[in-house]
């Protein structure tokens, strides 16, 4: 666990590296958690964590979905969007301090009875939006709409 300050440094200096788990249920709705931590807070935002130093991608994926999900998913049940790059002007330590993302954009599909959404650690609430009315909703954060292209063409 890095300590408070260590952790400031990196995020003043350094990119951040994420996974984004792109959650699409069997109405094809995907799952968005409404942020409670900058940056982004207050958004419409698909699940996602930082990688940490020595943690290979499954180890990471399963542990991100484990977190945010409340579900053990491995990374070989998933297929990579992309790779996209997120600038925010905020970060967890406030306005001082911008914050710079590297997401990689995974897709799956669940059951939505086998979620068990956690509650106030990154999210206070969660919904599922029909795909079809994700990209025009305004309450939706644009960075949770980048991979919407490529998620077509896999769906459809």
């Amino acid at each position: 666990m890095l300590s408070t300050e260590l952790f400031h440094t990196i995020v003043e200096n350094t990119p951040l590296f994420a996974i984004d788990l792109v959650v699409v249920n069997e109405q094809n709705e995907l799952l968005l958690g409404k942020r409670l931590n900058a940056p982004a807070k207050g958004w419409w935002f698909v699940p996602g964590g930082r990688v940490f130093k020595n943690e290979c991608l499954a180890d990471a994926f399963m542990r991100i979905a484990g977190s945010e999900l409340g579900v053990k998913q491995s990374l070989d049940s998933a297929q990579l969007l992309g790779v996209y790059e997120h600038f925010y002007d905020d970060s967890v330590f406030g306005s001082e301090i911008s914050t710079h993302y590297i997401n990689a954009s995974h897709y799956f599909r669940v059951n939505t009875d086998e979620l068990v959404l956690p509650m106030g650690k990154q999210h206070d609430d969660y919904r599922w939006v029909a795909l079809t009315d994700v990209k025009d909703d305004p309450s939706i954060h644009h960075f949770s709409k980048v991979f919407l292209a490529r998620l077509e063409t896999i769906i459809n």
